[in-house]
């Protein structure tokens, strides 16, 4: 499976692998898939249409974890690598972020050598947080980076001792993250898991080639 963002950049995505799984046709309810880009990932269908819950563990091993900021920011910090560069700040109150100024300096921060996605987090209570998300190559405010939810949690719990967490992003469904954190920032079984809705069916135009692509 390859990702490629709305810039034409090479990269992962654990949405669009979680939406993969919502095929038809797809394999299921589980297996692993070996990225292009060298990631490791398992994909989970849980339940059925209409309400599709389909989960998905991130990579694992050596560089996929929690690291030190590399930078001095005011706030509470945390920075990741879980596939694509994440950055977690703690904020008083998401909604009271000016984001789309808050955040581009530093996703192009020279502290970050390849960027980074920004998350903005709120805790709300035991397990709880809101979260925002302004990714790379979107260049933009999404309504869920799953990648970055997978990270906040992460560094949630490894403040709290928490193992699970459900995070509501500024789409309409909240996603719910699990994981075995350890003391040096490394994860096992990071797990995110959260509601597929088909919205639609896409069929391209043959002048695009895809159909000669993929045989």
């Amino acid at each position: 499976m390859d990702h490629w963002d709305a810039d034409g950049a090479f990269s992962f995505c654990s949405n669009g692998s979680r939406a993969a799984l919502a095929l038809q046709g797809a394999p299921g309810p589980e297996f692993v898939d070996a990225l292009s880009s060298g990631e490791t990932i398992r994909l989970r269908r849980f339940t059925a249409s209409p309400d599709l819950q389909i989960g998905i563990r991130m990579p694992e091993g050596p560089g996929f974890c929690l690291t030190t900021v590399p930078t001095q920011l005011m706030e509470p910090a945390a920075f990741g690598f879980v596939g694509n560069p994440q950055l977690v700040i703690e904020v008083a109150d998401v909604d009271s972020v000016d984001l789309p100024a808050y955040a581009p300096p530093l996703r192009h921060h020279p502290a970050f050598r390849e960027g980074t996605n920004v998350n903005i987090l709120q805790p709300m209570g035991r397990g709880l947080a809101r979260i925002r998300s302004w990714e790379r190559g979107v260049e933009g405010e999404t309504l869920c980076c799953g990648t970055g939810c997978a990270v906040a949690a992460a560094w949630m719990a490894k403040r709290t001792g928490l193992s699970s967490w459900r995070l509501q992003p500024m789409g309409a469904d909240p996603v719910d993250v699990s994981v075995e954190i350890e003391e040096d920032g490394s994860w096992r079984e990071l797990w995110l898991s959260g509601r597929v809705r088909i919205l639609a069916t896409f069929v391209p135009d043959a002048s695009l080639g895809l159909e000669a692509a993929t045989k």
